[in-house]
């Protein structure tokens, strides 16, 4: 016969097992999700995150978006209120070309990227020296209205947190036609595989030298494999603009998806000083 203090004991022990079960069931399913969440970051140029392990800013290799994982116990969030502006009127250009631009920048100048988005101006310092092939692509681009008029299409907000510009498409499937050299993959700044706060990094499809226009402003330390050529760095006040777009939310509720704000570069402009 059990007695009842036997049975308490037992009752509790369950209950115990029970926790630890929860407990690793929700530790596996959040790396599944920051997995995803990587994955998904990529650009898809042609059409950048890879997997955690082999990127997180890959563009998606076709035309379709991948989408993150949402597990039942995920509920839905209500949406904050726009913060943004209407965007200003015009067209996107979406033009394409067959190669990559030949240099023509000036590798010791420096280099400024101003991105008027319709949530306020965010300022780039571009790394010319670091990063040559990328700031000289920028400056290209930028100086064809490649950028204005573009939204953001992309925003995570959990265990990476980046907002995701620069594909005319809006869909993540879009880039200009050629592809540029990885670059400063070493630089002193990614510790620890973190990509800090304020850093604008390329995004790409996970393969070796496969960037293109599509590139991520980091708005928290994110933890992110040295994959992704970081060529800038966001002023304090571009920061601001950051914060209050993450702040807004995504549309997915799962921590990554379209961002609930109206984020469209109306204007992008590279100058040199």
């Amino acid at each position: 016969m059990v007695s009842q203090e036997q049975r308490r004991r037992q009752l509790a022990r369950e209950k115990f097992l029970r926790q630890q079960q929860r407990r690793t069931e929700a530790r596996r399913k959040s790396r599944v999700r920051n997995a995803v969440i990587a994955s998904v970051l990529g650009v898809t140029l042609i059409g950048s995150l890879a997997l955690y392990t082999t990127g997180v800013l890959k563009q998606d290799d076709d035309k379709t978006n991948a989408a993150a994982e949402v597990t039942p116990e995920a509920e839905e969030t209500g949406k904050a209120p726009d913060p943004c502006e209407k965007p200003a009127a015009g067209e996107v250009e979406k033009q394409t070309w067959k190669k990559e631009p030949a240099l023509s920048i000036d590798e010791s100048a420096k280099y400024t990227m101003k991105l008027e988005t319709t949530c306020g101006t965010i300022d780039v310092a571009l790394n010319a020296s670091a990063a040559p092939h990328t700031v000289n692509s920028f400056n290209f681009l930028a100086n064809k209205g490649y950028f204005d008029h573009t939204k953001c299409h992309r925003l995570t907000t959990n265990g990476i947190y980046v907002l995701q510009c620069g594909d005319p498409t809006g869909t993540g499937t879009g880039g200009p036609g050629y592809t540029i050299p990885d670059e400063n993959l070493k630089d002193a700044s990614l510790k620890n595989n973190t990509y800090p706060a304020g850093t604008v990094a390329m995004a790409n499809t996970g393969q070796k030298d496969s960037g293109g226009s599509q590139f991520f402003l980091v708005y928290e330390d994110s933890q992110l494999p040295p994959n992704y050529t970081p060529f800038g760095t966001v002023s304090d006040a571009g920061l601001k603009v950051l914060k209050k777009i993450a702040d807004a939310g995504e549309s997915t509720g799962a921590g990554d998806g379209a961002p609930n704000a109206t984020v469209v570069i109306d204007k992008a402009t590279v100058t040199a000083s």
